[in-house]
């Protein structure tokens, strides 16, 4: 159907960015002719790059990845890498843009919205990163309020069921639930993961901020080996989720742990074993293969935001141990904790210590004896996530709201 219809997407957020990213997938198969263009506000807009939307402001990677709320000091950071003028910037970037835009989209908190707010157009909020799971009631900020509450604020989409109830009771009826619609892809690809049957798997997901995820990567390594340690047989087999630019580190990683490395299969031999023996540890690490490790694992052991939120939607238990940050910290995770409810376990209050990554290991062989819980992880990923089918939800509101449905 030919279209002239432009909508301008507005995110300030990696996972925001991914979930924007889906719904425009999924309006190029329904509505191809859109003009569609993006504002990333945090980062450097990759998922949108990745589709070819164009982005009509200047983007720059900060020093916290968007995560300052979790430490200030981050915030400092930002401030010396200059986020004032880059926000000054994009801002006004956005508010020439648009005026010749039938729609906005703006997905994440109050920044997002806000900037979507100031341009006076009709819009549509997805606060995707926003829940009342956290708390057991959504308490947004006056601003935020004012912004979702106001005429131009057309729909207000939610990740979750309970968050939509939850503020259809506090009086924001056009809030709806939406989903995240990450789900919808989050499907096997057929990729030959060299798993034996009838053997336990372990996804390992650092996350995807370098130099974090290595970081986070290298305590993922200690935990392997202490697992491996006190694993009954017939032991358990480990497959990594990684970044294409952790995959190019691993012989630095592998050196930095004392782990052998060899076309992405990273292999544990204690000093002074014998040639012949077995490693007491193989990890396999591929860039291309998230969905397929995530739905193959028994278990997850996870060091990041919306990867662990997909694992727990399909079911997966999660181990969380934390890292230095900025985005994985106690804090981040505890958070996570109550977001996900029973699925997700957090081991330690601090960065991981030798100590901790022991009693996590003591947990991961615990949890995958326990057959009640792992069905119980189950129906809580049900609950909490609600049916898939995100993308396309959003997508045809969108649509209405163009008048091209």
């Amino acid at each position: 159907m030919p279209s002239s219809k432009r909508i301008l997407f507005i995110s300030n957020g990696h996972g925001e960015d991914n979930h924007t990213s889906h719904v425009i997938q999924t309006l190029r198969q329904l509505c191809p002719a859109l003009d569609m263009a993006a504002m990333p506000i945090v980062g450097e807009g990759k998922a949108y790059r990745s589709l070819n939307i164009p982005i009509i402001g200047p983007t720059q990677r900060m020093p916290s990845g968007g995560f300052f709320y979790m430490r200030r000091f981050y915030l400092l950071k930002d401030f010396q890498a200059g986020l004032i003028g880059l926000t000054w910037q994009q801002l006004q970037a956005v508010l020439q843009y648009a005026p010749n835009c039938d729609l906005i989209m703006a997905t994440g908190d109050v920044v997002s919205q806000t900037f979507a707010y100031l341009t006076k157009r009709p819009f549509v909020s997805f606060i995707s990163c926003l829940s009342a799971l956290y708390e057991g009631r959504l308490r947004l900020n006056p601003l935020l309020w004012h912004d979702l509450n106001s005429s131009r604020c057309l729909a207000v989409v939610t990740r979750d069921p309970y968050t939509a109830k939850d503020l259809n009771k506090q009086g924001l009826t056009k809030a709806q639930f939406g989903g995240i619609p990450a789900l919808d892809r989050l499907v096997p690809t057929g990729k030959n993961l060299y798993l034996k049957p009838d053997i336990p798997a372990i996804a390992l997901l650092p996350g995807s901020r370098i130099p974090e995820a290595v970081r986070n990567f290298c305590l993922q390594l200690q935990l392997v080996l202490e697992i491996a340690k006190i694993m009954p047989e017939p032991g358990v087999q480990f497959r990594a989720a990684l970044v294409p630019d952790l995959m190019t580190q691993l012989d630095e990683i592998a050196k930095s742990q004392g782990w052998q490395h060899q076309q992405g299969i990273l292999t544990y031999s204690p000093v002074g074993s014998s040639p012949d023996a077995p490693p007491l540890a193989e990890v396999r690490c591929y860039s291309d293969a998230f969905s397929d490790i995530v739905c193959e694992s028994t278990l997850v052991i996870g060091m990041a935001g919306l990867a662990v939120d997909l694992a727990v939607a399909i079911g997966k238990p999660v181990i969380q141990i934390p890292g230095e940050g900025p985005q994985f910290t106690y804090q981040f995770a505890e958070a996570q904790t109550r977001l996900l409810g029973i699925s997700a376990q957090t081991i330690g209050t601090k960065p991981a210590t030798p100590e901790i990554l022991k009693q996590a290991a003591r947990r991961v062989v615990e949890t995958l004896q326990d057959a009640d819980y792992l069905a119980k992880c189950q129906e809580n990923g049900r609950q909490r996530f609600g049916p898939p089918g995100a993308s396309e939800r959003i997508a045809r509101l969108l649509l209405t709201y163009l008048g091209e449905t």
